[in-house]
């Protein structure tokens, strides 16, 4: 069982990595399109890059699982993002919440996944 919970903890967090590392992309090489879209928002756009590099950090902590205190806050941090991603989206009416609705699920998978894992005794 717990082969099969960490081959799902693996595909999901591969899932949220690429998601996350694509927005934190985005962030930093596109950033004249996305201070647009945070403008129209009516988010500030001076959080833009330190939004990118908490998300990749957030990656880390998530990956090398060196403290479980900073794994479950950059969990937290993942699901504040998205759901202010889709509040956002939702307020301004631009049908662009899919994308974070999706990313919410799979970050759902990702730390129930990794909490069955954890949470297994190892087989002897």
């Amino acid at each position: 069982m717990k082969n099969k919970n960490l081959l799902i903890f693996r595909i999901s967090t591969a899932l949220l990595t690429m998601l996350m590392l694509l927005s934190a992309g985005m962030y930093l090489f596109n950033y004249e399109m996305v201070s647009e879209t945070y403008i129209n928002i009516g988010f500030p756009t001076f959080i833009i890059y330190p939004l990118a590099i908490a998300k990749i950090l957030g990656l880390v902590a998530i990956w090398t699982n060196k403290s479980k205190t900073l794994k479950e806050w950059a969990y937290a941090g993942f699901a504040y993002d998205l759901i202010l991603a889709v509040g956002a989206h939702v307020n301004v009416n631009d049908g662009e919440y899919f994308g974070a609705v999706i990313g919410l699920l799979i970050l759902a998978v990702s730390y129930y996944a990794d909490k069955k894992v954890n949470a297994e005794p190892v087989a002897a």
